[in-house]
């Protein structure tokens, strides 16, 4: 017996959309980089992309547990010498808060070529609003 792997034009995408109000940061990155692989399909197979869209939705209102707030650091270096920059889960909140939720789950997928694909696939957004009405995302249920 032969094992099945899917064609290209046989993946079918959909799109999920999650709601981070109150949820906390690690678990829903790791349901989010699951469903973005495609490992919640009977179909999964992990040289391809087999994986759906998810739209973010709420992202400054992620919860975080313990003294996160102020203790987890966030880290970027410019290429210079002594060009290594600190900040704050609170300040990347504050400015950015998509940011704390795509690095999240940029940590959770592979390293690689692939890992860079799936990330397009990620959307995340401030607010209650987004632009993918027409795409009739489905909600993902934790």
């Amino acid at each position: 017996m032969k094992t099945f792997v899917p064609k290209k034009n046989d993946i079918e995408r959909k799109w999920w959309i999650v709601d981070a109000e109150g949820k906390t940061l690690g678990r829903l990155a790791t349901r989010i980089a699951t469903v973005l692989k495609g490992k919640h399909k009977p179909d999964f197979v992990n040289f391809l992309d087999t994986g759906d869209f998810v739209v973010v939705i709420n992202a400054e209102k992620v919860a975080v547990t313990g003294n996160k707030e102020s203790d987890k650091k966030y880290y970027s270096h410019s290429g210079f010498l002594g060009g290594i920059k600190e900040t704050t889960l609170g300040r990347v909140r504050a400015k950015k808060p998509e940011e704390i939720i795509r690095r999240a789950v940029k940590g959770m997928l592979p390293k690689n070529a692939m890992g860079r694909k799936l990330m397009k696939k990620l959307k995340i957004y401030k607010g209650a609003e987004h632009p993918h009405q027409a795409q009739n995302p489905e909600i993902l249920k934790f």
